[in-house]
């Protein structure tokens, strides 16, 4: 298998752990903490384990596992100044900020950080915390145009004096901030609707796609793509991927199937009743976690679709497979976070940059013929 041009090298990125619970919803022992020291520690480990971004979670009430929350900004803000290169993307819910209130705070957390904070607009499954803390809650198209405004009036008081915009969920008049952002968040956003793939081309820098096969990420990067397009715009893309690597596949997979046997199916089951209402609310029913089965949803975006299960050498060619067809990061989720942090950066990212460099060099590489295929008719010209 050749591919010409060789793409740019793949970035990844971890979920953060500041909410209990761990990342599966399992009763499987779990060797992570949302403690904040914890959290330091992980992100300086993740920084020289070969990590550019973590993601920090947003949850605001207790719900499917995680009982004790903490705040994805300030979170957030705390990892940037224990760190120096990591980038920490906060999401962050439309319908509890005023983007103009957002964005002062991240101008200052730009100027303190060396300009490592990014954003992911979520627009929003869990309905009954939204409900419960007094905000309306819009049918879903209506949320991903929420979004939509929200995003636009970030971007509007971060680059232009004076600034002004009149819309049905957000309104600014004639808005001077200093200092205004030297380098402004990236700005990312997930979904898997219609809606919301015709807003991230609009609006978005990244767009976050939960767990799925090869050609499952190629067929939404083309969809996804296409929508820029229109906008005359480009976009990256992001992929959930739960990882679990081992000297052998068998202890991989024993792993794994120890995670969905020990799950906590009371709160699995709640958590697929509250995302498989959202997900089943669009017009098209190709909303997030729409397909979704209870084994898929023990960890909550879908990861362990990926298939980032296996020996080392076997995740890293299953990674550049999905570089191949358009993954520009994959953001990943771990058993035991710091462990697992710093074996990916001495197992797996070393072995993904010796592809890299191979194809570079005009190798004709051979990743195993299923992964093969699904490289070769992912990326193969569209009939017109």
């Amino acid at each position: 298998m050749s591919v010409s041009p060789a793409p740019a090298p793949v970035k990844f990125a971890y979920w953060v752990p500041n909410v209990s619970g761990g990342l599966v919803v399992s009763t499987i022992e779990q060797r992570t903490s949302h403690d904040p020291a914890y959290n330091v520690e992980v992100a300086r480990a993740a920084e020289r384990a070969g990590f550019e971004y973590a993601l920090t979670q947003v949850r605001y009430l207790a719900s499917y596992g995680a009982d004790a929350q903490h705040e994805s900004t300030s979170f957030s803000l705390a990892l940037l100044l224990a760190t120096q290169r990591l980038k920490v993307i906060a999401a962050v819910h439309p319908y509890f900020w005023h983007p103009g209130v957002l964005a002062k705070f991240a101008a200052t957390a730009q100027d303190l950080t060396g300009g490592r904070l990014a954003l992911n607009v979520v627009s929003g499954w869990f309905k009954d915390e939204a409900v419960q803390l007094g905000v309306d809650w819009p049918e879903h198209d209506e949320r991903y145009r929420q979004s939509e405004e929200f995003i636009r009036l970030l971007r509007g008081v971060w680059s232009q004096d004076g600034y002004s915009q009149q819309g049905d969920y957000f309104s600014a008049r004639d808005i001077t901030f200093r200092p205004q952002p030297a380098v402004q968040p990236e700005l990312f956003q997930g979904g898997n609707s219609t809606a919301a793939q015709a807003m991230a081309g609009r609006v978005s820098d990244w767009y976050f796609m939960n767990g799925k096969s090869v050609a499952g990420a190629a067929e939404q990067v083309r969809d996804v793509r296409a929508q820029a397009a229109l906008a005359g715009r480009s976009i990256r893309f992001g992929l959930n991927g739960f990882a679990v690597v081992r000297d052998t596949r068998e202890e991989a997979v024993a792993v794994l199937e120890e995670i969905v046997d020990k799950a906590d199916a009371t709160k699995v089951e709640g958590f697929r009743a509250a995302v498989q209402e959202a997900g089943n609310a669009t017009r098209d029913r190709k909303g997030m976690w729409a397909d979704s089965e209870f084994r898929d949803l023990v960890q909550y975006n879908d990861g362990f679709r990926t298939g980032l299960v296996g020996t080392p050498d076997e995740v890293a060619r299953r990674v550049l497979a999905y570089r191949l067809v358009g993954v520009d990061l994959l953001l990943l989720g771990f058993l035991h976070v710091r462990e697992d942090v710093e074996a990916w950066g001495e197992l797996v990212v070393p072995r993904v940059r010796e592809l890299e460099q191979r194809l570079v060099d005009g190798e004709d590489l051979q990743l195993g013929a299923e992964l093969d295929e699904a490289v070769r008719t992912a990326t193969e010209p569209v009939p017109a």
